[in-house]
């Protein structure tokens, strides 16, 4: 059996920084496999199909729901899904290495509830509501109205910290990341499971 056979999960608020981490993550040697989501949403400037994202269409999507095929999925706006694929946690797997996610807190919720203890939940916190809206707005990525929306559902998100095995506060990444990387560590190589 994959001795990795394990799942971790980083979510946060949209801003708080934790696709920095992940990608940082991603460059050390720890035996991890970054899960490509599944999204409807367009492809932005700079993003590759497989790498990024799987881009699929709405369509699509839906048809992937009615088979079964997602280990979580999400409208997280409305009309605009992300989802992920059981084969690709599968993929990883067979590769003799643990899932890394960098997903929304709703999907994190999903996956812990369907992979239990096989699954380390990392919530990225923003040291303040103040700070993340300052770094979205910053990242000129979204127009007002998409802003808006980010905001107000980055407000509610903030309240699920509880809900997640570790918390980790983004005030300076590279502290962030570090802190983040021990609790990986920790839970890859000196868990009992």
């Amino acid at each position: 059996m994959n001795k990795h056979q394990k799942l971790i999960i980083i979510t946060a608020p949209s801003g708080a920084g934790k696709t920095s981490i992940v990608k940082r993550l991603m460059q050390t040697n720890l035996p991890l496999g970054f899960s490509i989501s599944a999204c409807t949403r367009t492809r932005r400037e700079g993003e590759v199909d497989g790498k990024d994202y799987y881009f699929i269409s709405a369509e699509s999507f839906k048809q992937k729901i009615q088979k079964n095929e997602f280990a979580e999925y999400e409208e997280v706006y409305e009309g605009s899904f992300y989802g992920t694929l059981n084969s690709e946690i599968e993929r990883i797997w067979n590769n003799d290495e643990a899932v890394l996610f960098d997903i929304d807190v709703q999907g994190a919720l999903h996956l812990k509830e369907t992979f239990k203890e096989k699954a380390l939940t990392i919530f990225i916190k923003p040291p303040s509501i103040e700070v993340l809206i300052e770094r979205l707005t910053n990242r000129n990525t979204e127009s007002e109205e998409s802003l808006k929306k980010r905001i107000g559902k980055a407000s509610i998100e903030l309240q699920y910290e509880a809900k997640f095995d570790q918390v980790v506060e983004n005030i300076e990444l590279d502290k962030a990341f570090l802190e983040t990387q021990t609790l990986i560590i920790n839970f890859l190589f000196n868990a009992t499971t």
